[in-house]
């Protein structure tokens, strides 16, 4: 990769130089904000109320909302502003930190509570990125935005590297964007796309995992969405660590728009405008393929032949049907395929990943497509159905080398197909009982479509044992029913009821949920929260049989939910309107975890953050974890030209398998610090941007080897009783991010470089086997590394 980091520069020079070549025929201008203003509740439109620019200006600007609640800003400076929005009846609202460019037109799509008071002076509650767009949500949850995942260094414009940096998140793995929460497996997050549950939105998805090393979301695609860590409401379920609720904007239905980018991780296109001025409707959509395949194909060397060669899609049309209603249809997908080869070698390769004395050959991809309607009945009233469709394919190929002196030979030695379709159909009704009582009721029922198969070989029988061969379908039924109730002004109590039923084999929970907010100042407030959560099993495993058993004895078939109890408390305090520290303790009892019958250190609790799938004898739900801890935030909003967030955990992440000993989980790092800043200038039409990143965490546990099985059986065995009791150095890494914008006459040039792991700090990742056939006797075993010193650059250009 080192060939392309060199590149990277010498594109980056490149762009700058066009860039300042570029001033001479730039200028200073304006742009326009437009959205619509509507009822939290019912979606309806506001008419009439208040949008006033907030800047220092001597000449307020300002507008108010038509007759269905649309507004229209115009001659807005470029820049960073923010916008107040009041409406009698309301409590009023304040966005901070809108980015103001030439390019494109801010579209805005903002929503009121209703105030319990009535008075014509309403309360006046800022926007801070606490709390979250879900108005169920008291506690563990934040909002962000696509500012975020491009703001702050080393995110690499994807929303859950982005959230490795809230508190109680780890993200300690540079290889991929698995997020651990509270100690939990990433396994346990759920992703939830305009209001359908999707399966792994990664490049390179191995069945059984949440994470990958590129994300398929594309951010430019993404309007305000939330991310929860715990105690979630009880439209959500079927998970047990967090959940990333992803809401797609709609596209400029006045202005076609477009965006080029080019860069390291991928060469995009977008565009967006109107299909109807008249009727509102707009599209929305984007392209990426691999920046290093298509330098690959011209004949570039990036130091590898195993380029990761990916490409993916999102759109989003909408349609206003009416006044009340509204039409809409949207998709993402992407496909994923690297091929390491290493028998193309004389000698077997020692700077590659993956194993060295196999050719192997991965494919992936995923896609969701679905349509939604809504519908306003009255004020009080709002509906909405979804019908989606999804689909997720591992697909895997390995052939063992064997050298000799003349030639070469190739043995297949394992192959597998994993297949899984989903059919959703997802719908809920709000209605506003009065003023301080709203009620919102919802069903999720997914079809599961099933198709695994794999064999390995033997090496001892030279004999391919076959470990899935199973195609079925089956159902997940998730109804619930929640209730938010402001006792007062300032005292707010939800509660709700989540049920989740699996057919395949009868597994079910009733699950309560209960929240409280109250705030005791105006700038104080304390929160509770209480949640019992259910997950059902990565599909796979139910479908495992032993190799040389019957293929219909599917020995895990009758696995119920994993369970857990979550308890959270939490103080905010706003020093500020610009600043706020905010702590949380939590406690989480996990009952029911899959552990193997046989006494063992196994659990499942520790699964879900690695390419490799895992292959467990007989299970039986008989296992516990707890984990618990506390968290601190202190963050200071974009003003006055700069920004900064220190988070920081302290936790214990333990479990029991069925041998009934106390171990430490996998992601029992105890601790981890995350200190972020940046700043930003303007001169005139050009800005200016410096950002960095600290990140210190534990490291990750792992086990002492047995050498001697490990050798028998081809690959890692650890000293079961041993389990987790070693400790991988601490992980600590620094990324830089620079970043230069300029505004000329409806273009905006944008060009970034992001320096991850400045230092070049040499993290540990794992420990592998790696044989050597032509060497027998040298070690076979070998510590792998995270990535070094990463230099990742892009240019984007808004027309």
């Amino acid at each position: 990769m080192r060939n392309s980091y060199t590149y990277s520069i010498i594109a980056l020079l490149f762009f700058c130089f066009l860039l300042g070549v570029g001033t001479a025929y730039s200028q200073t201008g304006t742009q326009i904000i437009r959205g619509r203003i509507t009822d939290k509740d019912s979606k309806i439109g506001l008419p009439g109320a208040a949008i006033v620019l907030l800047d220092n200006s001597p000449e307020m600007k300002g507008t108010v909302t038509d007759t269905d609640g649309y507004f229209k800003l115009a001659n807005v400076p470029l820049g960073k502003h923010s916008i107040r929005v009041s409406y009698i009846g309301y409590q009023e609202l304040v966005i901070p930190t809108i980015v103001v460019n030439a390019g494109k037109e801010v579209v805005l799509a903002l929503e009121l509570e209703t105030s319990i008071i009535t008075m014509t002076e309403v309360v006046v509650n800022a926007n801070s990125k606490d709390g979250s767009v879900n108005e169920m949500a008291t506690v563990s949850a934040r909002t962000f935005s696509l500012e975020e995942t491009e703001r702050y260094a080393g995110s690499r414009q994807d929303p859950a590297r982005m959230a490795s940096n809230f508190a109680g998140v780890q993200g300690s793995d540079d290889s991929r964007n698995d997020i651990v929460i509270r100690g939990n497996s990433p396994a346990g997050v759920l992703y939830r796309l305009e209001d359908v549950n999707i399966p792994n939105p990664n490049h390179f998805a191995i069945a059984g995992t949440t994470g990958g090393p590129v994300s398929i979301l594309n951010n430019k695609v993404l309007g305000t969405s939330d991310f929860m860590t715990g105690a979630f409401p009880a439209e959500y379920g079927n998970s047990l660590a967090g959940v990333f609720d992803l809401k797609m904007r709609n596209g400029n239905n006045t202005t076609h728009e477009f965006t080029g980018q080019f860069g390291i991780l991928g060469t995009e296109l977008a565009a967006e405008g109107p299909i109807s001025r008249k009727n509102r409707s707009s599209y929305l959509a984007t392209y990426r393929y691999s920046t290093l395949r298509m330098f690959q194909a011209i004949g570039i060397n990036i130091g590898t032949t195993a380029v990761p060669n990916y490409q993916d899609a999102s759109f989003k049309l909408n349609f206003p049907v009416s006044k009340k209603s509204n039409f809409s249809v949207f998709g993402i997908g992407g496909t994923s395929k690297v091929d390491i080869i290493v028998s193309k070698f004389t000698e077997p390769p020692t700077d590659l990943y993956g194993d060295i004395d196999r050719d192997q050959y991965f494919r992936s991809n995923m896609g969701v497509a679905g349509a939604s309607f809504s519908h306003t009945f009255n004020a009080s009233t709002f509906a909405k159905v979804s019908l989606s469709a999804s689909h997720s394919k591992s697909w895997a190929f390995h052939d063992l080398v064997f050298r000799y002196v003349d030639n070469t030979d190739l043995v297949p030695c394992l192959g597998y197909t994993f297949t899984q379709g989903i059919t959703s159909l997802a719908g809920y009704v709000t209605h506003k009982l009065s003023a301080r009582h709203t009620l919102n009721a919802g069903l999720f029922a997914d079809r599961y479509q099933f198709n695994f198969i794999d064999s390995v070989l033997n090496e001892n029988t030279n004999a391919f044992e076959n470990r899935f061969d199973y195609r079925g379908n089956s159902y997940l039924l998730q109804p619930y029913v929640q209730s938010k109730y402001r006792i007062t002004e300032n005292l707010t109590l939800n509660s709700g009821l989540h049920s989740q039923w699996f057919l395949l084999n009868n597994s079910f929970s009733l699950e309560p949920r209960l929240g409280m907010k109250w705030k005791f100042s105006p700038r104080k407030a304390f929160s509770a929260g209480y949640g019992l959560h259910s997950q059902m099993q990565p599909t796979y495993i139910y479908f495992y049989h032993i190799p040389g058993t019957n293929a219909n004895a599917l020995h895990n078939k009758n696995l119920g939910f994993t369970r857990s109890h979550h308890f959270v408390l939490s103080y905010d305090h706003s020093l500020s309107r610009q600043v706020r520290v905010k702590a949380e303790a939590y406690y989480q009892s996990l009952f029911k975890v899959p552990v193997s019958i046989v006494p063992s250190s196994f659990s499942l609790l520790n699964q879900g953050s690695t390419f490799e799938r895992f292959f467990p004898d007989t299970l039986t739900n008989a296992g516990t974890g707890e984990n618990y801890g506390i968290e601190l935030t202190l963050e200071k909003f974009f003003n006055n030209h700069y920004f900064f967030m220190l988070t920081g955990s302290l936790f214990e992440s333990t479990y029991k398998g069925s041998d009934g000993v106390k171990r430490n989980t996998d992601f029992n790092g105890n601790f981890a610090l995350n200190l972020l800043g940046g700043t930003e200038y303007t001169v005139k039409n050009k800005t200016f941007t410096l950002g960095g990143k600290l990140t210190w965490a534990g490291g990750r546990r792992h086990s002492p080897v047995d050498e001697i099985a490990t050798q028998k059986a081809n690959d890692v065995v650890i000293i079961d009783e041993l389990r987790n009791t070693l400790q991988f150095p601490n992980y600590f890494r620094a990324d830089i991010r620079l970043g230069f914008k300029l505004n000329s006459k409806r273009l905006t040039h944008e060009i970034a470089l992001d320096l991850v792991n400045l230092f070049n700090i040499k993290n540990m990742l794992s420990v592998t086997y790696v044989p050597d056939r032509l060497n027998p006797e040298a070690g076979y075993l070998r510590q792998e590394y995270q990535l070094g010193f990463l230099p990742l650059f892009y240019y984007k250009i808004d027309f």
